[in-house]
This record gives structure tokens, sequence and C-alpha cells, in this order.
């Protein structure tokens, strides 16, 4: 096993006039769990969509379990997403006219082969066994979220990657979730929960904070350790230097999510589950 997890170095990614990142470094040692904090527009959608594959950076290197991705062509990204990143979207991105089990099928199709029993017992680790025969549209906000860990989960990823996994749930489903990263933490899971709420992001060993593409804070959660040496892992940036912003939002992956998180692998142009 590699020293860490994943290394960030003077990452910046760029859309024209506006920096929605700027000169992140980073290191996540395996089975960290890892929260990173800012409001709207700060730029934490857009370095998970850089730890995830979905995107890649303007300047800057990104290594994942001692792979260096900019080396990588976009097929192997496409194979990196498939066999080692388990995607959690706020929006479920569920396959509507599939199944919760069928949709934790997927994305073992795309990774190697269907085993139906495995995918049922990933959705009763969740507590959905019951359910898994229902559409999305049977389920409750937070039934859906489950179903999407349980897709997330399925093909054994080395990094967990969770965008506002709480956002769209109420209080009850919002601790059912943060259990589940409890108990996945605890098997000694590496994950990265991207949220704008303090007491989410309480919950985790590390939390970082984005202030206009920078990283302007890292620091112990409160149950983690104290963050890395300074000397090692970049320190706060200055909060006040000018730079261009650029909207979590639009920096979101597109209509297609629900493919990618259901098979973290397609191309942009969708699932033809007949192909």
């Amino acid at each position: 096993m590699t020293e860490n997890m994943m290394e960030i170095r003077d990452v910046s990614k760029i859309y024209g006039p506006l920096r929605a990142l700027k000169n992140i470094s980073l290191d996540v040692p395996p089975g960290q769990w890892l929260a990173v904090m800012g409001s709207s527009g700060s730029g934490k959608t857009t370095l998970m969509n850089i730890m995830g594959c979905l995107d890649t950076p303007s300047l800057g290197e990104v290594t994942l379990d001692g792979v260096r991705l900019a080396k990588l062509s976009p097929g192997e990204l496409t194979a990196i997403r498939r066999e080692a990143i388990g995607l959690i979207f706020q929006q479920f991105h569920l396959i509507g006219y599939l199944t919760a089990l069928e949709n934790v099928m997927v994305a073992q199709f795309y990774h190697s082969m269907v085993d139906e029993a495995e995918a049922f017992d990933a959705l009763k680790k969740v507590g959905l066994g019951d359910r898994a025969k229902h559409l999305p549209r049977q389920l409750s906000g937070g039934e859906q979220q489950r179903v999407c860990i349980a897709r997330a989960l399925i093909n054994h990823p080395k990094l967990i990657l969770a965008d506002e996994p709480t956002g769209n749930l109420d209080e009850t489903n919002e601790g059912t979730v943060m259990e589940i990263l409890h108990d996945l933490h605890d098997a000694g899971s590496t994950i990265v929960l991207v949220t704008h709420a303090p007491e989410v992001a309480s919950h985790a060993e590390r939390i970082i904070v984005l202030e206009h593409g920078r990283l302007v804070s890292d620091n112990a959660g409160k149950n983690g350790p104290p963050p890395a040496d300074p000397a090692k892992s970049p320190g706060a940036a200055p909060a006040n230097e000018a730079v261009g912003e650029a909207s979590d939002d639009g920096a979101a992956i597109g209509d297609d999510a629900a493919v990618k998180a259901a098979n973290a692998a397609s191309d942009p142009g969708g699932l033809n589950p007949t192909k």
C-alpha cells in the first residue's frame, strides 16, 4: 500500500478568466475520513470531480494509490474510476426505469460481471433488502441515497467520494446515512465527504475548508488526530488574494451523472442497457 491514497500537488482548475481552484496541495492517507467544506462557489465540487477522475486539472498533478493520473489516457482514467472509486451524489442519479437491485447491478455490469446475490446483499447492508424490487420513484429520499451508497460500494472501491450525501435528506435519514459512513470508515474505507454543513463535517477525522478556490484551513475533526506536519502538507493560503470564482454548480457533472455514478465508466452519451 502506498503512503497516501491520494496526493494532490499545486492543482488549479481554470475556466477562461475564472479559477475554480488555485494551487491546491493535499495528501489523503489510506483509511482517512476527510471532509471538504466551503460555501457555494468555493471550489469543493470541482475538487471532488478532479479527485474522482470526472474532470482533470488545468495545472498540477494528482496521484491515486501511487498512479499518476496525468499520464493516463481517457480510457485508462475510465478504468481507474471503475475499479478504484465509489461515487455518492446529492441528487442520487438513479436510473428511473430500473429497480433498486438493478441500479446496483448496473455498476457490476460495467465493472466485471453481474452477481444478483451480491447486489442484494449490498442492499441488505444498507437496510433495503425489502425494497430491492422497488423503482426509485417508489422510494423515499433517504432510501434512494442508500441505494446510491450500495451502488458505490458494490465493486469494493479504494476511495469513496460523497458529494453532499445528506443535502436532500431530513434529520432521521441524515443520521442513517452518517451511520453507514461511520461503519465504512471503521472498516478501513478512505472517505472524502464534500459538505457545507459543519455538523456533517464534524463526523470526519479531518476537515479542510476552501474559499474562492483556495485551501484556507486544514484541521482535525472531533473524531480525528491532528493534521499532517505543515512542512509536508501545505498550510492555509491567504484568504484575501483575489481570484476568479466558478460556481460549484457550474463545475458539477451533467445529465449523464446517472450513468457515471452507476458504472463510473461509460462515455458521456449515456447508458443503453440493451447494447
